[in-house]
């Protein structure tokens, strides 16, 4: 169940993250994903990684921190 490439990641992702957080999104769910078996516990991974670098700002618009 990992992904490939960025543009089979879920649509929030595709639609709502600049580039750079969506390859950071993809790594480390295709990591959790391996490590987890579990696509709910690796899309939490996954968006847990995102948060690290990037926060949303006051348009709603995710930003890098």
């Amino acid at each position: 169940m990992p992904y490939d490439s960025l543009k089979e990641l879920p649509d929030g992702v595709k639609d709502n993250l600049p580039h750079h957080a969506q390859e950071i999104y993809k790594e480390a769910f295709n990591s959790a994903s391996d490590e987890y078996k579990e696509g709910a516990t690796a899309h939490k991974v996954a968006w847990n990684a995102v948060k690290t670098k990037y926060e949303k700002d006051s348009n709603d618009n995710w930003v890098k921190k």
